[in-house]
């Protein structure tokens, strides 16, 4: 079996926005990756994740610490 992966910068053009929080441009996930996140983090729950998923999800955390990272720089020069 072939392990499936999938790169984090493949969900940048449509998973993410910049949202305005207070005086700052945050980065967001989308309203569309978010419920996805969402869906497979209740499905990994379960255990029902297919292999896709699971890499899809693996992305998305990927890019969630990216975000994580990079909102706190932002919050710094503050």
């Amino acid at each position: 079996m072939i392990p499936v992966m999938i790169s984090p910068q493949s969900l940048l053009e449509t998973g993410i926005k910049v949202e305005k929080v207070d005086h700052l441009r945050l980065f967001k996930f989308s309203d569309e990756l978010q419920s996805r996140l969402e869906d497979f983090l209740e499905k990994n729950k379960t255990g029902s994740l297919t292999l896709e998923e699971e890499a899809e999800l693996n992305a998305v955390g990927e890019l969630d610490r990216i975000f994580t990272y990079l909102n706190s720089l932002l919050v710094a020069q503050q």
